[in-house]
């Protein structure tokens, strides 16, 4: 015979939700005094307001601004977006061409340069460096007397694209000579030169300038990017930042040719330069040997921790397919504002109120514990929303309250399908106790099943949806998991434990339990075991060999069973003699003789318990 499953005790049921309430206030609580954490959650655009900027498109071929150019432009820039912890976020097209990106509240200065930087990355080889001044070279001028410098290489055809004989044209030398890396006009970046061209260029901090072939590997081909400390060849963890790269198969094929070809030039042209927006953000050389044909590579430099992981997330999804220029960035006000965040947390009040009322009404004291587990649930909902507002940059919207007023809905019924189970179990003749069991049982089942539906609703619905639509979407499938939470920690306990009050446990009219008030068969009950308690109204007289009219008691009767069916061994061993003897049967006795008449029903199927008030 299996062991009956062991259950915690309500009270420790009860502790851990009290342990998980007191770690997300305590987790605020310690953000206050340690962090930016604040006791009230973060407002999105349409009810704080915000940061709006409109990037244009910077191109030498007007042809390549198009819708789809446009709108691929916006899902980069929203992945971005969403990468720094920002929600709320509305990025959407102006005029087919400008891109509008709005950030609530007052936005870091890297989230703003995540939006303004086109992160067009290359990889070219290095031709040729220098200090980042003018040169003497640079001083003469075709007004000077001096020839216009001839653009045109001096041979045929490149041997590839380190070719500096081909490439170092006298204009490219003449730009090379004249950029002065020093003047921060040169240092903005956004630059757009040919792909096949050769790019005279300075890198970020302006300490050098370059010059550079053709692109070999367009940005377009790193499939993942991420920053950490930089790990020696001996497996040691440095205090370097740097920026690690996976490209794809393509990309992994043309690497691997780059480094196969510098690695056996001479200095400066076994360097490859990373050209980010323009400027080069590193320019490693490769040492004799060296191939990197796995398709990862290593950014390392003058990286701070913040630096490495805005450039990180920049690259994580691709490259833009425009440069843009920012041509205006203001603060806008809320659209929504306070008034309608006080309409709908009024509807909501509304609505609470409502269930309250309701539950007060259907269920009378029972109700209580609706009002109780409402009241948690708010209460853990408001600390969750804010320490995601805190940790994940969440900002909750007019939708997102929505979503909070749908989940009075959504809880409040998880209790009704509760109560209502544990009604069925009175009416059919159970006691609270066994009742509550037996309820949870089976409303458990329903319970997860609604929930769940709600939950998949809720992450398809933020999937496919974007914008303030996937605040609804949250908060529903956030509330949903609370419900659950709620309904198993909190709402099942506490009606174990009321369950063993006699207010509750005699179905005390104003209880909400009451079996007369339910339509419970009159003076009957279930009292474990396959066995009903029924009461008989006393009989004024009785027939010799009848039962005794004294039997005005409650009598508890087993489920029939056939005769000589059922019961243990001894009591089928006593009816069986009984029946060949004539004499009455006593069910209770091990093996022995009966000497109680025999009221005609099984050995097994029913014995008289004594009076029972």
């Amino acid at each position: 015979m299996a062991s009956p499953t062991r259950r915690r005790h309500p009270a420790r049921i009860l502790l851990t939700l009290a342990v998980i309430t007191v770690a997300v206030f305590g987790a605020i609580f310690a953000g206050t005094k340690l962090s930016d954490a604040t006791w009230t959650p973060k407002l999105a655009l349409d009810l704080e307001g915000g940061t709006q900027l409109i990037l244009a498109p910077v191109a030498q071929d007007e042809s390549r601004v198009t819708s789809e150019t446009i709108s691929q432009a916006i899902e980069v820039i929203r992945q971005r977006v969403d990468s720094s912890g920002v929600a709320e976020a509305e990025i959407s097209s102006q005029g087919g061409s400008n891109i509008v990106v709005a950030l609530p509240g007052r936005p870091s200065e890297e989230t703003l340069d995540l939006v303004r930087t086109s992160a067009q990355m290359e990889f070219r080889p290095v031709l040729t460096y220098a200090a980042p001044q003018p040169t003497a070279a640079a001083s003469a001028s075709p007004t000077d007397g001096a020839t216009e410098p001839s653009a045109e290489p001096t041979k045929d055809a490149p041997d590839s694209a380190s070719d500096a004989e081909y490439y170092l044209t006298p204009a490219v030398q003449a730009q090379f000579d004249a950029l002065d890396c020093t003047d921060p006009a040169n240092l903005t970046g956004g630059q757009e030169t040919a792909d096949d061209a050769a790019l005279v260029t300075c890198d970020p901090e302006g300490t050098l300038k370059y010059v550079l072939g053709p692109v070999e590997v367009e940005g377009s081909r790193i499939s993942n990017a991420s920053s950490g400390l930089q790990v020696s060849q001996s497996g040691a963890v440095t205090n370097t930042w740097a920026v690690n790269l996976e490209f794809d198969n393509a990309g992994t094929r043309e690497f691997a040719d780059v480094t196969g070809r510098l690695q056996g030039l001479a200095s400066p042209q076994n360097q490859f330069a990373i050209v980010l927006d323009g400027l080069v953000i590193s320019a490693p050389s490769l040492d004799p040997g060296v191939i990197i044909s796995d398709g990862k590579a290593e950014i390392t430099g003058s990286f701070t921790r913040d630096s490495a992981t805005a450039l990180a997330n920049q690259l994580k999804f691709g490259a833009l397919p425009l440069s843009f220029q920012v041509q205006s960035e203001e603060q806008i006000s809320a659209t929504l504002g306070s008034e309608q965040l006080e309409k709908g947390l009024i509807a909501g009040l509304i609505g609470l109120v409502l269930v309250v009322v309701y539950s007060l009404f259907q269920y009378r004291a029972l109700g209580l514990v609706t009002v109780a587990s409402l009241m948690i649930a708010a209460v853990l909902t408001y600390g969750v929303i804010t320490l995601l507002s805190w940790t994940q940059g969440y900002r909750l919207s007019l939708p997102g309250v929505a979503g909070l007023i749908v989940a009075i809905g959504i809880t409040a019924d998880s209790f009704i399908v509760y109560f209502e189970r544990i009604r069925d179990e009175l009416r059919e003749g159970r006691t609270l106790v066994a009742a509550v069991d037996r309820a949870w049982e089976r409303a458990r089942r329903t319970i997860i099943a609604s929930d769940a539906v709600n939950f998949i609703a809720a992450i398809v619905l933020y999937f496919l949806a974007v914008g303030s639509v996937r605040g609804f979407a949250f908060t529903l499938g956030l509330t949903t998991l609370l419900d659950l939470l709620i309904v198993f920690t909190f709402t099942h306990p506490v009606m174990r434990l009321i369950a063993r009050t006699r207010f509750f446990g005699s179905g005390h009219p104003l209880s909400g339990l009451d079996p007369r008030r339910l339509g419970a068969p009159e003076s009957t009950r279930y009292v474990g075991r396959g066995r009903v308690v029924t009461g008989r109204r006393a009989e004024p007289a009785a027939p010799a060999g009848a039962e005794p009219a004294d039997l005005d008691v409650r009598t508890s009767t087993l489920v029939a069973t056939p005769a000589g069916a059922g019961g243990t061994i001894a009591e089928r061993r006593a009816a069986a003699r009984a029946a060949q003897a004539g004499t009455p049967v006593d069910a209770d006795a091990d093996d022995g003789p009966d000497d109680r008449p025999d009221d005609g029903s099984t050995p097994a199927a029913r014995r008289t318990e004594g009076s029972e008030s």
